[in-house]
């Protein structure tokens, strides 16, 4: 096996089972660090040793894909992987509205992400990194996304288009962290709480439902919040009237995520049951923060199929021509 191929591959897997960052990003330093050697210099074991970013564990790999097995480590990655039922509308799938990269807390560049995007079979990725007000998360504030803008220009072709995207915050009183001007350049706003999260019923309703009616929103993310499994623990849902806020985005033609991280797992049933309800439109997203976490909207697929939301109401399955006619809808 190719020693790059299987570094590359052993990521791709730890990043989707949200494993430790170091662990993925010292197997594609690795991976990085061997790139465009010849097979002489990689069975030069004395100076691979020396080669910065090879470990011991990316070693081993190494040399058992140069001695023509698929490195263990790999095949018990590739098993885990592999019990994992993908739904019927996984297939339908075309794109994905939310993901991000090392310009706020992504893991990787932006051309990982765009090859990722690729190797899925996607027609479309929205990059949407973080918004200002989210400093830890490296929020980009109006100069860099503009800077951003330019790099994301160049990555299309193909028959693959990567959309200029943000996920913006939303603001307490339900206003969008970043400037009016700047998100109408934009192909796709993904509008998020990520602060005050525990905010009183009435005053979250009112901030979860203005968002839904600025005219720059296009998908409404994580509604609620929650966090249900994982390495940073477990968080309630915020309350909110459900049905107010659905109805914003049904009247608005917003889209409600259905978050596919399976920590998240956002909304809730019940709360994708409202929404269905009411009429609203819907987007499977990823949120990927690193390439191999793009394949999560197999657990997004999933819990649609089980909710029963029709698959032409899911924007995700639509080309990218009635993609465009909808983000440029009257609102």
């Amino acid at each position: 096996m190719n020693p790059h191929d299987a570094l590359s591959e052993i990521a791709t897997l730890l990043e989707r089972e949200r494993s430790s960052r170091y662990k993925s990003k010292a197997f594609r330093a690795a991976a990085d660090a061997i790139e465009g050697l010849t097979d002489e210099q990689l069975r030069d074991t004395a100076s691979l040793r020396r080669r910065k970013g090879i470990g011991d564990s990316t070693f081993g790999v190494i040399q058992e894909a140069l001695a023509g097995d698929v490195p263990a480590y790999l095949v018990d990655l590739r098993e885990r992987a592999g019990v994992e039922q993908v739904s019927k509308l996984r297939g339908m799938l075309r794109g994905d509205l939310h993901s991000h990269s090392d310009w706020s807390d992504g893991l990787t560049s932006i051309d990982l992400m765009v090859d990722a995007a690729r190797a899925l079979g996607h027609e479309y990725l929205a990059l949407t990194d973080h918004s200002p007000r989210l400093r830890v998360a490296n929020g980009l504030s109006p100069e860099r996304l503009r800077t951003q803008l330019g790099v994301v220009a160049g990555m299309s072709g193909d028959g693959f288009t990567l959309l200029k995207g943000i996920e913006v915050d939303i603001l307490d009183n339900g206003a969008l962290d970043q400037e009016p001007e700047l998100l109408d350049e934009l192909d796709i706003v993904v509008a998020s709480a990520h602060s005050k999260l525990r905010m009183e019923r009435g005053p979250m309703t009112r901030r979860l439902a203005a968002a839904a009616a600025n005219p720059r929103t296009d998908v409404l993310g994580h509604v609620t919040g929650r966090l249900v499994e994982g390495s940073r623990g477990t968080r309630p849902p915020s309350t909110f009237d459900a049905r107010v806020v659905f109805a914003a985005c049904a009247a608005n033609g917003v889209a409600v995520e259905i978050n596919s991280r399976p920590e998240r797992q956002d909304p809730p049933d019940d709360l994708i049951a409202i929404a269905l309800d009411l009429g609203c439109l819907f987007s499977i997203d990823s949120d990927a923060h690193a390439p191999g976490q793009l394949s999560l909207i197999d657990y997004g697929a999933q819990r649609a199929e089980r909710a029963g939301v029709p698959p032409e109401r899911i924007v995700t399955t639509w080309p990218l021509e009635r993609l465009r006619e909808w983000t440029s809808r009257t609102r």
